[in-house]
């Protein structure tokens, strides 16, 4: 059993965390951070865990837990860790993009490790801390991992992708209100998209020289919680020859699975998994991929390499089903 902290417990990843750590058997949730609701009932702000935990929040930490979440802001990680020291023992999961790319890997004294587990399982095992992925990075990652591995992506890839509200997390703007989400659909950060990066980066560990563009359209869909990407790039084999090479690359994975079928969004919401389906049209590939944003794209990911880093079960705790109506 290990003693776990969730630090900025009020968002909804570290809501999904709770949800998942409660009922995990390896688990024990020691504290969970959030200076905003310190002293108020974890279920005052996430309801449905009303008769699940009478834990309430707290604005002091347990340096010598086994592990933390940080569950922060983008660019919030790095400030919480010089404000706030753990032990040498503890290990820490950043759900946040501070530690992504490798520039940003070393800091303070500590180590991470980029955290897809399809990508790097072995390393995930051995590692004290993780930067856990982007939700569209996952997405687009494993949709693009079987090509760069054998060296096929020689031109440019476009990618238009959906995600759901929660993406945008709990803060209000004017394009989270419900007034403006529902019934409507539009694109932002076209073509600039910070998951980027992550994706750029993991390409060229995996195809050596590769520098073809990545075409990115992220899109607001009026949905609380997915992703659905479409993305195609040239491909000059058949495509049964595409569908070994995704078969192979993920026969042994845990959560990533080859569709015969076109996928949708209901068959991986509340589950950690990544479903992929393959088409193809002349000399292009057409890639489909689904997530769930906040589990496999976020809080159940996160999970799955607690898992590693502990030597559990890969699956441990996220045996989840989707909601299919």
């Amino acid at each position: 059993m290990i003693e776990v902290g969730i630090i900025g417990g009020a968002g909804y990843t570290a809501g999904e965390l709770i949800r998942l750590l409660v009922h995990h058997s390896k688990v024990n949730i020691n504290f969970v951070y959030s200076t905003s609701n310190a002293g108020n009932k974890i279920s005052f702000v996430h309801q449905d865990l009303i008769g699940t935990t009478n834990m309430s929040f707290t604005d002091t930490i347990n340096a010598k837990v086994d592990l933390v979440f940080l569950c922060l802001g983008h660019g919030n990680s790095k400030a919480f860790l010089t404000e706030n020291k753990f032990s040498a023992k503890t290990k820490i999961i950043d759900l946040s993009n501070d530690f992504r790319l490798k520039n940003d890997q070393e800091f303070d004294n500590l180590s991470f490790v980029y955290g897809l587990p399809e990508l790097q399982k072995e390393a995930i095992q051995k590692a004290q801390n993780i930067a856990n992925p982007g939700c569209f990075a996952t997405a687009l990652q494993l949709a693009l991992l079987p090509l760069a591995q054998h060296g096929l992506l020689h031109n440019d890839v476009h990618i238009n992708a959906v995600t759901g509200a929660t993406g945008a997390g709990t803060s209000l703007s004017k394009t989270t209100h419900f007034t403006w989400r529902d019934n409507n659909f539009s694109y932002y950060k076209p073509f600039t998209h910070q998951h980027l990066g992550e994706i750029h980066q993991t390409m060229q560990q995996l195809q050596n020289g590769f520098d073809a563009e990545i075409h990115f359209m992220p899109n607001r869909g009026n949905f609380s919680r997915g992703i659905f990407a479409t993305l195609y790039t040239t491909f000059e084999g058949s495509l049964e020859e595409a569908e070994i090479l995704y078969n192979s690359f993920y026969k042994d994975t845990a959560f990533t699975f080859v569709s015969d079928h076109q996928v949708h969004l209901k068959q991986v919401v509340n589950t950690n998994k990544c479903l992929l389906h393959l088409h193809k049209h002349e000399n292009k590939l057409l890639i489909t991929s689904s997530i769930d944003n906040l589990l496999k794209g976020a809080s159940g990911q996160a999970i799955q390499n607690m898992n590693l880093m502990f030597g559990f079960e890969e699956a441990e705790g996220l045996q989840l089903k989707a909601t299919f109506f």
